[in-house]
């Protein structure tokens, strides 16, 4: 079946508003904990600046560099757009939404990670090195917490497609379960980590011994380091939305609803991005950064939770 324009043109809103959408989340981020630190802080617009100051400088790279480090930015920036327009945001059963898949989704952005922690190493930098090895080490327990937390909602809406998903959820019939709260608990540990917010990361800091992502984007400069900066914000907006589209479906429009749905979908996008953005700085406010030996424990803990959730579901299905 050939979609025709309106769907086509829907499909693409999505993924510009995505894209537009991704920097305004950070920088309200940042606000929300400057003020909670009673700082003014930075303008919500800042970030639009600083990634349009960074796109008019000369990228300057290493001598000893290879082509993948400067393919690495626009690869991560491509992988983890993809990634994010794939999340329904205001509406499901859209053109691509076949290709809505928590399983693709993991895939992208494991592949983004995989170049970023190349690129880390490509220059040979001590910094790069340290950022890369704390990186895989935070994905080799992560990725099965997030493929945990997939098999649970697998269970419950009987797919893995994301517009599926959410229609399940959307319904009465799911109720309140634990092994959902559990999920829950989890896909939000492995956000924060995911994204490098504290307390496993810190991405306001620059010191040797706390740093995980920083690390591994130190040589970047100019075009290259926008690309990253806008991918980064890409990938929080996509765990904020994924988190509200599978748990928090309310206001989402269906599959050929109107322009009158689709406008009050995007106002609860909108309004969903708000307070996740919010939470998570007064979050990140209260509490401390943990030592990096510390991750795995935290990390596991998720892996845990998601392990019991599936096993819940299999339990009270047997019964």
């Amino acid at each position: 079946m050939i979609p025709n324009l309106a769907d086509l043109a829907v499909q693409g809103a999505q993924m510009a508003l995505v894209l537009a959408a991704a920097p305004l989340v950070t920088g309200l981020v940042r606000k929300v904990k400057a003020r909670l630190m009673r700082r003014r802080g930075p303008p919500l617009l800042q970030i639009y600046r600083d990634l349009a100051r960074l796109l008019r400088k000369e990228a300057v790279v290493a001598d000893n560099a290879s082509w993948l480090f400067r393919a690495v930015p626009f690869l991560v920036f491509a992988a983890t757009w993809v990634a994010a327009a794939l999340v329904p945001t205001f509406a499901t059963g859209l053109t691509f939404s076949w290709s809505a898949d928590l399983i693709a989704i993991v895939a992208l952005l494991g592949s983004a990670r995989f170049f970023l922690a190349l690129a880390g190493m490509d220059v040979g930098t001590s910094f790069g090195g340290i950022g890369a090895s704390r990186e895989v080490m935070i994905a080799t327990i992560a990725e099965p917490a997030f493929i945990m937390t997939v098999f649970t909602l697998a269970l419950v809406a009987g797919s893995t497609q994301l517009s599926t998903v959410a229609a399940a959820m959307a319904t009465g019939e799911v109720g309140l379960r634990v092994s959902l709260g559990l999920a829950l608990i989890a896909l939000v540990m492995v956000a924060v980590a995911e994204n490098g917010r504290v307390p496993v990361d810190n991405p306001a800091t620059h010191l040797e011994l706390t740093m995980v992502h920083e690390a591994m984007v130190l040589e970047y400069s100019g075009r290259h380091l926008a690309m990253i900066e806008l991918a980064a914000s890409l990938k929080l907006t996509l765990y904020l939305s994924l988190v509200a589209c599978v748990f928090v479906p309310w206001g989402l429009a269906g599959p050929g609803s109107g322009a009158l749905a689709h406008l009050i979908g995007l106002a609860a996008w909108a309004g969903k991005l708000a307070v996740a953005a919010v939470l998570l700085g007064l979050f990140e406010t209260s509490v401390a950064k943990m030592r990096v030996f510390r991750v795995p424990d935290f990390l596991g803990a998720a892996l845990m939770l998601g392990l019991l959730a599936t096993l819940l579901l299999f339990v009270s299905r047997s019964l």
